[in-house]
C-alpha cells in the first residue's frame, strides 16, 4: 500500500485517469477538465450530511451588562445594485427587505470599499485590519487545477482577450497552504482574549494548514465551505444556469462540488441548498449562543458562481424573462431570506437589543457571470479597481447607539472592521505591528464627522489604486496606462482627467510607490492574468475602443 503523499496522489491519478480511458482516450482532450475533481474525489472523498453541534453557552442568562453580540455577515461578489436599496436585481423587482432592513435600522456606509477586486485578500483584510500586501496576501488562492485547466481551455481562442497563464510550477505552495500566516491576529483571536465565544459559518480561504486554518486563528468552531456548488450538479430540485462563454464557469461545474467540514473535519454534504444551509446553521449557532457574548463571522458563499438555485426560488420569479438573470436573483433571494432569518433568531432569543451586525461584501459583483448592471451606476466589476468592483453595499446596526437611518459618508475600508469591532468588544488591538485601520465606531455613532481615512490603496500585482483626498488614481501594466477621477463630481469614475492634470497624477503615483515601498512581497507569486472589461460583461462581443485591465492573481 502507499503510505505517502505522493503516492496517494499518483494512486488517485492513476484511478481518475483509468475513469478517463474508459469513456474513451479519443474523449480525453474533452475530460482533461475533470480531471482535478475526481483525484480529490478520491484524495478527500465526500460522506453523507452529519449533524453539526454547537457548543452550547451557559443556560441561563448572566445577570447585569454584558458585552454586545458582534455578527459580521459578508457576502460573496455581491453587486451593488444587487439589492433594492440601491435599485436591485430585475429594475428592483427582487426585493431585499432584510438586508435593507440593517440599513435602515442602523447606518449606511455610503463611501466604504472593500480591501481588494478579489475574495481572499479582502477577507484577509476584514480579519486582520491589515492591508492584503502588507501580510503578502496578494493574490487569491486558486482551487487545484484551476489555472492548468483555463490554460486548457484557452488553448485556441480568438474571439475575446485571453487569459495570460504563467508556468509557475515548484513556486505556487498547494491551494491548503496558501494561508493567512499564523503569526497574523484576526478578530476572533482578538475577541477570544476578551472572553468571545467565536463561530465561523461559511467561506473561509484564508488557508487550512500551518495554523492559517480558522480554528488556529482564533474560532472556537467552524462550518466551513468545502466545494464550488450549492448543491449537486444535475439536482432535480435545483435550477442551474452554465455559462459556456466563461472558462472559470466551466471550471468550477467540471470539479466543483458540494461539501462542508467541520472542525477540520472530512468533507461532508451539507443539507440541503447551501445557503439556506448555512443559515440555519447560524440559527442553531446563535441560539446555542444566546447566554453568552459571542462573535459570528457568517462568511455566505452566495451570490458567487457557479449559478444555482432552488426550484422554488427560481419558479417564485416567472416575471424574469432571461435564465440566468432570472437564478441570479433567485439566488439573492434565498440569500436575503436568510439574513432575515438570522435577524428572527436574534429576536426569539431575546438578544437583538445587544447585538451589533456588520454587512459587506468581499468585492463588487463579476463580469464573468455575464450579467450587466449588477454593479450600477458604477463603472468595473470584481477584478478590478473601479468602483464596481470595490465599492460595497456596507451597513452596519447596533440599537440603541447607532441612529436608524443614519449615513456614514467618510472614506473607509475594510481593514477598518477588525480595529472597530476589536473596541466595541473590549479587546486588545495588537501593539507590536501596523494596523491599517482605525476605530470606526465614533463616525458610526454620529459622535464624529469628516473622513476616517485621508488615503486608501490597493494592489494585485502591477495594478494599483489610491484614493486621496477625494482623488482617485489607477495604474496598470495591462494595457499600460493610467487613469485619474475626481471623486467629488463624478464618483462614477467616466471622466479621465490624467491627461489634464499632469501633476496631479505624478503626486498621486508618488504615493503609491510609497506605500509599495513599506508592504510585503507576495508569499507566493501570480499565475494567472484575466482581462476583464471595464463596461460590459462577459459574453458580449468585444472591441478595440473597449477600456479592459489584466488582473494579476
Amino acid at each position: 500500500m502507499f503510505n505517502s503523499t505522493s503516492g496517494r496522489i499518483m494512486l488517485a491519478a492513476g484511478a481518475a485517469l483509468a475513469v478517463l480511458a474508459a469513456a474513451g482516450f479519443w474523449a480525453f482532450d474533452r475530460y482533461f477538465i475533470y480531471l482535478p475533481g475526481l483525484v480529490q474525489d478520491i484524495r478527500n472523498p465526500i460522506g453523507p450530511n452529519r449533524a453539526v453541534e454547537w457548543q452550547r453557552g451557559p443556560a441561563d442568562a448572566p445577570e447585569g451588562e454584558r458585552a454586545p453580540n458582534i455578527i459580521l455577515i459578508v457576502a460573496d461578489d455581491l453587486g451593488w445594485n444587487d439589492i433594492t436599496l440601491h435599485g436591485g436585481v430585475a429594475g428592483g423587482s427582487v426585493p431585499t427587505p432584510n438586508i435593507d432592513r440593517i440599513a435602515r435600522e442602523g447606518v449606511q456606509l455610503t463611501n466604504t470599499y472593500a480591501a481588494s477586486g478579489t475574495c481572499a485578500p479582502s477577507r484577509a483584510a476584514l480579519m486582520t485590519g491589515r492591508y492584503p500586501t502588507r501580510i503578502g496576501f496578494e493574490f487569491t488562492p486558486t482551487p487545484p487545477g484551476m489555472t492548468q485547466i483555463i490554460g486548457h481551455i484557452e488553448r485556441g481562442q480568438t474571439d475575446r482577450r485571453p487569459f495570460l497563464t504563467r508556468e509557475v510550477e515548484g513556486e505556487i505552495p498547494e491551494f491548503a497552504d496558501m494561508g493567512l500566516p499564523a503569526d497574523e491576529v484576526t478578530i476572533a483571536e482578538m475577541l477570544s482574549g476578551a472572553g468571545y465565544h467565536t463561530v465561523h459559518i461559511g467561506k473561509w480561504h484564508l488557508g487550512n494548514t500551518n495554523g492559517s486554518d480558522a480554528l488556529s486563528q482564533g474560532f472556537d468552531e467552524s462550518l466551513e465551505l468545502a466545494g464550488l456548488l450549492y448543491a449537486p450538479a444535475g439536482s432535480p430540485d435545483m435550477v442551474e444556469a452554465r455559462q459556456d462563454f466563461d472558462p472559470i464557469d466551466q471550471v468550477y461545474w467540471a470539479i466543483g462540488r458540494a461539501a462542508v467540514t467541520h472542525n477540520n473535519s472530512a468533507r461532508f454534504a451539507p443539507d440541503g441548498y447551501l445557503t439556506d444551509y448555512f443559515t440555519r446553521e447560524a440559527v442553531e449557532a446563535i441560539e446555542a449562543n444566546r447566554n453568552r457574548p459571542f462573535f459570528l463571522y457568517l462568511a455566505h458563499w452566495a451570490p458567487h458562481s457557479p449559478l444555482q438555485a432552488t426550484r422554488e426560488d427560481y419558479d417564485a420569479l416567472a416575471h424574469i424573462e432571461d435564465h440566468p438573470l432570472r437564478v441570479y436573483a433567485a439566488m439573492i433571494r434565498a440569500l436575503d431570506r436568510g439574513i432575515g432569518e438570522v435577524l428572527d433568531a436574534l429576536e426569539d432569543n431575546a438578544i437583538a437589543d445587544n447585538t451589533i451586525i456588520v454587512f459587506t461584501s468581499d468585492n463588487g459583483g463579476a463580469h464573468y457571470i455575464g450579467l450587466p448592471d449588477i454593479n450600477a451606476p458604477y463603472r468595473g466589476w470584481k477584478a478590478t479597481f473601479f468602483g464596481g468592483g470595490i465599492r460595497v453595499p456596507t451597513f452596519v446596526s447596533w440599537p440603541g447607539v447607532i441612529e436608524p437611518g443614519s449615513e456614514m459618508a467618510g472614506l473607509a475600508q475594510h481593514i477598518d472592521f477588525a480595529p472597530t469591532l476589536a473596541a466595541i468588544g473590549g479587546a486588545a488591538i495588537p501593539s507590536d505591528r501596523i494596523i491599517d485601520g482605525v476605530d470606526l465606531t465614533p463616525f458610526l455613532t454620529g459622535e464624529m464627522d469628516g473622513e476616517p481615512h485621508e488615503t486608501l490603496f490597493w494592489r494585485s500585482g502591477h495594478y494599483e489604486a489610491v484614493i486621496h483626498q477625494g482623488w482617485k488614481l489607477q495604474r496598470t501594466e495591462r494595457p499600460n496606462r493610467v487613469w485619474l477621477f475626481d471623486l467629488s463630481s463624478d464618483p462614477e469614475e467616466r471622466n479621465d482627467l490624467s491627461a489634464a492634470e499632469p501633476e496631479r497624477v505624478a503626486g498621486l503615483i508618488a504615493l503609491l510607490d510609497a506605500h509599495g515601498a513599506t508592504q510585503s512581497a507576495p508569499l507566493w507569486p501570480s499565475a494567472v492574468e484575466m482581462p476583464v472589461s471595464i463596461d460590459q460583461p462577459l459574453g458580449r462581443p468585444e472591441s478595440e475602443d473597449d477600456e479592459y485591465v489584466y488582473w494579476p492573481n
